[in-house]
């Protein structure tokens, strides 16, 4: 009899494994496939053709190889980044494995992690946020695995980008509580190395930036998931319950709002460390939520259904996000304006045979290069209508958001 239910305890586990990785390969999938499309309906924008055409940081290179293999189009300049993002979904799942119980219970964390607004962001724009975030979940996996091969990466990432200098601040702080005098000596060697490389501007007279920091962070994360993960990192200070994770998500935050009573900061430098929160967040949650009896965890199931429910209506304003042209009288109010336009406005313009065009700004110029509409002195794109002119109309959605004309010089 003991053999039996041995064999049966043995087959329910394998068959639960086998369940659990049937649904990561389905959402995995899913998630692919929404991405790819939501990346076929943007244009590039100024700030990702400005690293494309003239930056020289490692995301250069990554995205610039992708373009030269596969073509100049807006598949090849996203791909890097997207597939960046869809590896730290698995690595996510990994380091989830101390935190929580179950994998069913590791499924929910990565859910939560593909509908978060900021992360699905980073995998379609071309900004180092992405690149970051994976790097930083590989740094946690091996540490723990292979910690002496932990100072080669902390080298290497010294060249990668100055978001983590603020890594190097935290693994200080983390080595003084623990006392490794190895790693303390090295990390502040890495912080002030990797300053002098890169730079970090922390001048200025006090701006009052403080509550507009929280808004974003708010933004990438979703209000309710953003008040939780602070929530945790609380009351894991007050408890003492801290690890690597612990110390690297809260140096970088809290660095990040003492910062902004001082100046405006760019918070995608600090965001990606709040992502090491999220495996802190899901074992407070779980361990909270069946400590109690069935009867009161009404709350805690209404809190999670809405914060579910809050990320998939985020999600489907962004996968539909043309759709909102419809209710905003400015088109230029619109959250995604920056990252559209271009591409159909390169597109009817070559329609008309036109090549080449003088767009009058340096930004635009940028983006139309990108869909090889260079530079000429014989086409100008104006504002004004005037006689002999070609219009060019963009609409989304059967809303017209965008209208310039065509004036041709004879030299």
């Amino acid at each position: 009899m003991r053999s039996l239910c041995h064999d049966y305890s043995i087959n329910c586990t394998e068959n639960s494994k086998w369940r659990t990785r049937f649904i990561f390969l389905i959402l995995f999938s899913i998630h692919a496939v929404i991405l790819y499309l939501e990346a076929l309906e943007l244009s590039i924008s100024y700030h990702e053709a400005n690293i494309l055409f003239n930056d020289t940081s490692l995301l250069h290179y990554i995205v610039s190889g992708s373009v030269y293999l596969f073509g100049q189009n807006d598949l090849a300049l996203r791909t890097p980044l997207i597939l960046l993002h869809l590896l730290s979904i698995p690595l996510l799942y990994i380091l989830s494995k101390p935190y929580v119980r179950t994998d069913s219970d590791r499924l929910w964390i990565v859910f939560i992690y593909m509908l978060l607004p900021g992360l699905n962001s980073s995998a379609l724009l071309v900004d180092s946020a992405g690149l970051v975030i994976t790097l930083l979940l590989l740094y946690s996996i091996i540490i723990d695995r292979c910690p002496r091969s932990q100072y080669v990466l902390l080298i290497l990432f010294l060249f990668v980008d100055i978001s983590f200098a603020f890594l190097y601040l935290g693994l200080f702080f983390y080595a003084l509580s623990k006392k490794n005098n190895t790693l303390l000596v090295s990390s502040l060697l890495l912080f002030g190395l990797s300053m002098s490389i890169h730079g970090f501007y922390t001048g200025g007279a006090p701006e009052g930036n403080f509550i507009d920091t929280l808004g974003i962070y708010a933004a990438i994360f979703s209000p309710f998931i953003f008040v939780y993960l602070v929530y945790v990192l609380y009351r894991r200070f007050i408890t003492s319950k801290q690890d690597l994770l612990f110390y690297l998500a809260t140096t970088a935050f809290v660095f990040s709002l003492l910062l902004s009573f001082r100046q405006r900061i760019e918070v995608q430098l600090f965001a990606p460390y709040l992502v090491l929160a999220i495996p802190l967040a899901a074992q407070t949650f779980f361990r909270s939520y069946r400590v109690r009896l069935r009867e009161f965890r009404k709350n805690y199931r209404f809190l999670f259904t809405l914060s579910v429910a809050f990320l998939l209506i985020n999600a489907m304003l962004v996968f539909f996000n043309k759709e909102l042209y419809k209710v905003i009288d400015e088109p230029e109010q619109h959250f995604a304006y920056r990252s559209h336009i271009v591409k159909e406005l390169a597109q009817e313009l070559s329609k008309q045979n036109i090549r080449c065009i003088d767009a009058r700004n340096k930004q635009l110029q940028l983006r139309l290069n990108f869909y090889d509409i260079v530079f000429c002195t014989e086409n100008v794109l104006d504002d004004k209508p005037d006689d002999n002119q070609k219009s060019v109309t963009i609409s989304y959605s059967g809303k017209e958001v965008y209208r310039k004309y065509v004036t041709k010089i004879h030299n």
